[in-house]
């Protein structure tokens, strides 16, 4: 009784409810919320590793011209300039353009605007591709000559100039799809395809520049078609991960339109910044001019140097162009303060960097020079230039990592205006020596010192410009 009367009485359980979701933030970006200096070495690592690929190309380059004689050497260092300056203006200059006006939309979270932006950019990569294509076609053989270049010297840097420049467009197209990528933060992949395409550039480079089997040796020719093979392919598989949507931006032609305001958002950053290479390209051009006055040797030697001052500028720009991507989102959200600690580190890791680099190889110069020729004046001319210019290339590498943040602000007009003072210091002070009938070691200090011009320069410019609306509070 007492059992049934107790299995009568109902017995009310508390409602059993779900347990609530677990209350959750909005979801945090690294570039714009992570600490600044592990995400940007994070996202400089594989810039680094690129790095070693392209100074590996740069020695074995160099490396077997040097084998085919000391006139494809003295040629190389003709042509070089121009090389730079389209690598340059393409992958740094306009690619630093498009990557800040990519990661400025993400940061604004409008990922229609990034996809806009990246059909404009490539348009304005093949169309600068043929620019240079059609310039070099004609007025390289003129420009060769006027820096000194006459008999097979001349005739080697052409035959190289007609076939590079003949397939322009390669290269512009590959850096401005590695600039998409980067400009979402995605440095893994277009790291990846500089590795593949050093491994075919070094690969074909050599084949046929200097033979092998029943692979005839075309010399200076066969070395710029291996690079324009090994451009193709890197650009090939960029092209297929943007167009299949894999990235954060999707290259898409579907619905396409002209619009103004995507140009315009591109080349305010990207056309001031071409300025930037141009005006390096031109320092060169006057120094391998100057220098072609002392002989064939000295010339050579100076180019060999320059290798290596490219090197370290490869560098600078592994640590610059991580700067972009962070310093572009940073703008977009309104964290200026967050943008300006962003390039003073990137400054002061590239300074750094790059000093300890030109610093050991001025003190020990051989381990460079060494690589590359047997010829004893070329090897003291290039010893003369590393152990005076390269204490100083840390300035150098200042200048460069600013520059690049500068581009993520949109902001760049100061750091060019800081190579346009390099380059009036450089061509006042080249005519002076000149004047007075000066020394190859002369020059290589005006080199120098011109570098610690140029990074003082820069960073008075980053620190004096304003990069954001002054209605923006600061972080």
């Amino acid at each position: 009784m007492s059992e049934l009367g107790a299995a009568e009485i109902p017995v009310v359980q508390a409602e059993q409810k779900p347990p609530l979701p677990p209350v959750r933030g909005p979801r945090k970006n690294p570039l714009l919320d992570g600490p600044i200096l592990p995400t940007l070495l994070k996202l400089a690592a594989p810039n680094v590793v690129a790095l070693t690929a392209g100074t590996c190309v740069a020695i074995a380059e160099t490396s077997y011209i040097g084998r085919l004689g000391v006139e494809p050497l003295a040629a190389m260092a003709l042509v070089f300039p121009f090389v730079i300056l389209m690598m340059t203006m393409s992958g740094g200059a306009m690619g630093g353009g498009v990557a800040s006006a990519i990661a400025r939309a993400l940061g604004a979270d409008d990922a229609e605007r990034a996809s806009a932006l990246a059909v404009h950019a490539l348009m304005i990569g093949v169309c600068f591709g043929l620019t240079f294509m059609i310039g070099m076609l004609i007025f390289g053989p003129y420009l060769f000559a006027a820096l000194g270049g006459s008999g097979r010297v001349l005739s080697e840097a052409i035959g190289y100039s007609q076939i590079f420049f003949g397939g322009a467009v390669l290269p512009w197209i590959m850096n401005t799809l590695a600039a998409l990528l980067r400009g979402t933060g995605n440095m893994k992949l277009p790291s990846a395809i500089i590795l593949n395409s050093a491994f075919f550039q070094i690969l074909f480079g050599g084949v046929l520049g200097l033979g092998l089997g029943p692979v005839p040796a075309f010399g200076m020719r066969g070395v710029a078609a291996g690079t324009l093979v090994a451009f193709s392919i890197g650009a090939a598989i960029m092209a297929w991960y943007l167009l299949s949507g894999r990235s954060r931006v999707k290259l898409s032609f579907k619905g396409f339109r002209f619009q103004r305001a995507m140009f315009y958002d591109i080349l305010q950053v990207g056309a001031i910044a071409c300025f930037s290479p141009l005006q390096i390209v031109l320092t060169v051009t006057i120094f391998t001019h100057l220098l072609a006055n002392f002989g064939t040797e000295v010339l050579a030697g100076y180019g060999i140097g320059a290798r290596l001052e490219f090197m370290l500028t490869s560098l600078a720009f592994a640590v610059g162009i991580a700067s972009v991507p962070m310093i572009g989102m940073a703008i977009g959200a309104g964290r200026i303060a967050r943008a300006r600690r962003i390039a003073w580190t990137a400054g002061g890791v590239s300074f750094a960097a790059v000093g300890l680099v030109g610093g050991f190889f001025a003190i020990f110069p051989d381990v460079w020079v060494n690589i590359f020729t047997n010829n004893a004046a070329v090897r003291a001319a290039s010893r003369e230039y590393l152990s005076i210019v390269g204490p100083f290339l840390s300035f150098g590498g200042l200048a460069i990592a600013l520059y690049f943040s500068a581009q993520g602000a949109a902001r760049v007009a100061g750091p060019v205006l800081a190579q346009t003072a390099r380059l009036a210091f450089v061509m006042a002070g080249g005519w002076w020596l000149m004047s007075q009938g000066a020394t190859s070691t002369q020059f290589f200090w005006l080199a120098a010192v011109s570098m610690i011009l140029l990074g003082v320069l820069a960073a008075a410019a980053v620190r004096l410009t304003n990069w954001g609306p002054r209605a923006v509070a600061a972080e």
